[in-house]
C-alpha cells in the first residue's frame, strides 16, 4: 500500500511540474508567443515551426492550440493555417519527451536549489519567474526518479506480475485509458513520460505502452475540444480539425503498431527510448502526411462548423473568451477589449445627454437610463473575468494592465451612474415642470459637454495605448474643465442677481448639472494617474513645499 501511495504521489509531483513550467512559460514569454504565432500563418512550414517552438517552451500543445483558436474565433486568420501550427506543436511536445526521457538525475536538484533561489530573491521579477520555471523542470526529473523507486518494489511483487500477465491485450482499450488518463492529467507529456518509466520497469508490456501513447496523443486533442465546447464555432474548427488528424494519425498507428514494435526492437535497447522515440515519430508522420491537407480539413471543419447566421451575428460577441483564461496575457487582451466596449456605451449615454437637455426627450431619456444597466453589467463581468485570470502567470507588465484595466471599469461605471443621475435630474426638475435654460445657460453646458465628449475620446486613447504625453494632456484638461466649471457657475449666480426668470426657475438643475459634469470629468481624467504614477510622472502632492512649510 505504501509503494502504491509513492507511486502516486510521484505521478501526481509530475504533473504539477509540468503545470508550473507550463504558467511560468507562459508568463515569461506570453505577450512574444502570441506575436510569434500571429506573425507565422505566412506559410505552412513557418506555421509547423512557430508551433514546434512555442510548444517546446510551453510544454503544452493544448495551450497553444487555445491560442490559436482564439485567433481563428475572431477571423484573423482561416483554420488551415492555424492547423498547420498544432502539427508543429504537437511535435514540439513530443521532442520535449525524448528530451526528459534522458538521465537527468544529476541535474534535477541544481535545477530546483537554483530556481528557488531566483524565486525567492527575486520574485517579481523576470528573474523570479525563471526560477519559478526551473522549480518546474526539477520537479519533473524528480518525479521520474520517484516514480522509478516506486516501481521497483510493484514490479518484484509476484501478486504484481500475476496481474500484468492477465491483462488483456486489447489495443482499442488502451487507446481509451490513454486518452482518459491524459484528459484527467490535462498533460499528455505528463502521460507519456509516465508510460515510458512504467514500462521502463516491467510494470506495462511494451505493446500495452505504445497503445496508451496513441491513445495519450489523442486525448491531447480532446482536452482542447472539451476546454473550447463553451465557445463558438468559428472558435472550435481547429481543435475539431486537430481531433481530426490525430485521430487519423491513430487508425494508421493501431494498423502498422506491431510493425512499428519490431523495427523500435531493433533500433533502440531500452523500453523508455522505444516509447518516447514512437511518440516523437508518430507527431513527425502525421505532420509530414497532413500538412498538404490543413487546408481541406479547415475547409471541412467551417462546412462542420459554419458562421453564425446574419440574424445571430446581430447579438455582439463579448470579447470575455473563457477559452483564453489557460492563456493569462490573451485573457488580459480581451478584457481590455471589452472595457473599450463599455467605454463606447458610457459614450453613447453622455451624448445623448445634451439632445435630451435641448429637446425635452423623454423618450430618449428612458433608453440613455436603461444603457446604466448594460454598463453595470459589463462592470461586473470584466471584474468577474479578471478574478479568474491566474495573477501568478502574469508578466510585470501584464499585472499593471490588469490593475489599469480594473480602474478603467470602476470609473466607466461611476460616469454611467452620474449620467443617471443628470438625466433623472433633468426629468424632474425641466421637463416634467416645462423649464428652460437661458440662452447664456445653455450655451455653458453645451461647451462643457462638447469638452467633456472630447475628454472621454482622449481616456479611451489612453487607455488604449497607454501614451504618457496623453495622459499628461488628459490631466491638464482636469485643471481646465474645474476652472471652467467655476467660471460658468459664477457667471450664473451674476444672472440670478440681474433677476432673469429662465436662470432663477433651473438654478437649482443649472449647479447640480455643472457640478456632476465637473464630476464626470474628474473620472475620466483618473484614467491617466496609473500611466503616469508608473512612469513616475506623479508627485507625491499638489501643496507646494513653501505652502506646506507655513501650515507648520
Amino acid at each position: 500500500m505504501t509503494h502504491l501511495l509513492n507511486l502516486l504521489a510521484a505521478i501526481a509531483l509530475l504533473v504539477w511540474g509540468t503545470h508550473i513550467v507550463r504558467t511560468g512559460m507562459l508568463r515569461v514569454f506570453g505577450e512574444n508567443l502570441r506575436h510569434v504565432l500571429a506573425k507565422s500563418f505566412g506559410s505552412r512550414p513557418a506555421a509547423l515551426l512557430a508551433g514546434l517552438g512555442v510548444t517546446s517552451l510551453v510544454q503544452s500543445s493544448t495551450a497553444t492550440c487555445l491560442i490559436v483558436a482564439s485567433f481563428v474565433g475572431k477571423g484573423l486568420v482561416p483554420a488551415g493555417a492555424a492547423l498547420a501550427v498544432m502539427l508543429g506543436a504537437d511535435v514540439g511536445t513530443a521532442l520535449m519527451a525524448v528530451v526528459f526521457s534522458f538521465d537527468l538525475s544529476w541535474l534535477s536538484p541544481l535545477l530546483i536549489f537554483s530556481g528557488v533561489v531566483m524565486f525567492i530573491s527575486r520574485q517579481a521579477t523576470g528573474v523570479g519567474r525563471v526560477g519559478r520555471v526551473l522549480i518546474g523542470l526539477g520537479l519533473i526529473t524528480l518525479a521520474l526518479q520517484l516514480i522509478v523507486g516506486a516501481t521497483k518494489p510493484m514490479t518484484e511483487s509476484p501478486a504484481v506480475r500475476a496481474l500484468l500477465a492477465a491483462l488483456p491485450n486489447e489495443l482499442l482499450l488502451e487507446v481509451v485509458v490513454g486518452a482518459v488518463l491524459t484528459v484527467l492529467s490535462y498533460s499528455s507529456l505528463a502521460i507519456v513520460l509516465l508510460t515510458a518509466t512504467l514500462a521502463e520497469q516491467g510494470l506495462l508490456p511494451t505493446p500495452v505502452a505504445l497503445g496508451l501513447v496513441v491513445g495519450a496523443n489523442v486525448g491531447s486533442g480532446l482536452l482542447a475540444l472539451i476546454a473550447t465546447s463553451g465557445d463558438g464555432p468559428l472558435t472550435r474548427r481547429l481543435p475539431l480539425g486537430n481531433l481530426v488528424f490525430k485521430l487519423l494519425g491513430a487508425l494508421l498507428a493501431v494498423a502498422l503498431l506491431p510493425q512499428a514494435h519490431v523495427l523500435l526492437q531493433q533500433a533502440l535497447g531500452t523500453v523508455a527510448e522505444q516509447v518516447v522515440v514512437f511518440h516523437l515519430g508518430f507527431n513527425v508522420v502525421l505532420a509530414v502526411l497532413f500538412i498538404a491537407f490543413t487546408g481541406v480539413v479547415g475547409r471541412l471543419t467551417e462546412r462542420w462548423l459554419p458562421a453564425p447566421s446574419a440574424h445571430a451575428a446581430g447579438r455582439r460577441n463579448s470579447h470575455l473568451d473563457p477559452v483564453a483564461l489557460a492563456t493569462p496575457s490573451l485573457a488580459i487582451s480581451g478584457a481590455a477589449r471589452e472595457a473599450l466596449h463599455q467605454a463606447d456605451v458610457v459614450e453613447t449615454m453622455l451624448r445623448g445627454v445634451l439632445p435630451v437637455l435641448r429637446d425635452n426627450d423623454l423618450e430618449l431619456a428612458e433608453r440613455l437610463r436603461q444603457m446604466d444597466d448594460t454598463v453595470d453589467d459589463l462592470y461586473s463581468a470584466i471584474k468577474f473575468y479578471l478574478t479568474q485570470i491566474s495573477r501568478e502567470a502574469l508578466s510585470e507588465r501584464e499585472g499593471r494592465r490588469w490593475t489599469d484595466i480594473v480602474s478603467f471599469t470602476i470609473n466607466m461605471e461611476q460616469i454611467g451612474d452620474c449620467i443617471e443621475r443628470v438625466l433623472l435630474d433633468i426629468e424632474d426638475k425641466k421637463i416634467r415642470k416645462g423649464r428652460r435654460f437661458s440662452d447664456a445657460g445653455m450655451a455653458e453646458v453645451c461647451h462643457l459637454h462638447e469638452r467633456l465628449l472630447s475628454n472621454l475620446r482622449l481616456g479611451m486613447s489612453v487607455f488604449l495605448d497607454g501614451h504618457v504625453r496623453d495622459a499628461q494632456k488628459l490631466l491638464e484638461e482636469k485643471a481646465r474643465f474645474r476652472d471652467l466649471e467655476h467660471e460658468y457657475a459664477a457667471n450664473h449666480i451674476a444672472r440670478l442677481q440681474d433677476n432673469t426668470a429662465t436662470s432663477i426657475e433651473t438654478s437649482s438643475l443649472h449647479l447640480d448639472l455643472l457640478s456632476e459634469l465637473k464630476r464626470i470629468n474628474s473620472h475620466i481624467c483618473s484614467i491617466a494617474y496609473p500611466i503616469l504614477e508608473s512612469k513616475g510622472a506623479l508627485s507625491a502632492t499638489r501643496l507646494r513645499p513653501s505652502q506646506l512649510a507655513d501650515l507648520d
